[in-house]
């Protein structure tokens, strides 16, 4: 029997949007995931002047934008360890849960030059393969170059270019974000206002 392959989409998911969803899908489809857990981090450590929306508001909204995908789980370690969240802790969390299993990492194309600055980068490298979003500033890129001792892939297509700052700006100026979020996370932002 093939090992199983997880997928893991951390990011502060603040508020969740249109191109998480479609990014999800597309790597499920594209890397052949069997399941992808979206971890919403407690505090970015590439944010950490960014005080995100409250943990709980992030993952009720979460949930709502998953509901209909099966693969998709909501995992709240990194909120429920608060701080600030390191990669390497949640990846060696799912090595330990899922021993057989091959993991992948979403990763935005801006983070890969950095990976060799993550903490605990070799382990990090060993641990999970990474699946790039590609940028959705047009530069059609297919191909990435991973710095050593990293490996991955990168999604096919052009991302949505969706800014969750530019969503927050447009929720605190009272306009509309319908046409950028899932419907059931649009109305529920229009019930609670946690910007």
């Amino acid at each position: 029997m093939a090992a199983q392959r997880i997928g893991l989409f951390g990011g502060s998911f603040d508020p969740v949007h249109l191109g998480h969803t479609m990014v999800a899908r597309a790597a499920l489809a594209e890397v052949g995931l069997d399941r992808l857990f979206i971890i919403p981090a407690a505090q970015s450590p590439f944010k950490p002047e960014q005080t995100p929306a409250p943990a709980e508001d992030r993952l009720a909204w979460l949930r709502l934008a998953f509901a209909d995908e099966p693969r998709c789980e909501i995992d709240a370690q990194e909120i429920e360890r608060a701080g600030v969240s390191y990669t390497i802790d949640t990846v060696r969390d799912y090595a330990g849960r899922f021993p057989e299993a091959e993991l992948f990492y979403l990763i935005g194309a801006d983070h890969v030059p950095t990976l060799p600055e993550w903490r605990e980068a070799a382990a990090l490298a060993d641990a999970a393969t990474f699946v790039v979003v590609p940028r959705s500033d047009g530069s059609g890129e297919t191909e990435m170059e991973f710095p050593e001792p990293f490996r991955g892939t990168m999604l096919r297509g052009e991302p949505m270019a969706i800014s969750a700052s530019d969503l927050r700006e447009r929720l605190r100026a009272g306009e509309s974000i319908e046409n950028f979020v899932p419907p059931q996370v649009a109305a529920a932002l229009k019930v609670k206002h946690s910007y």
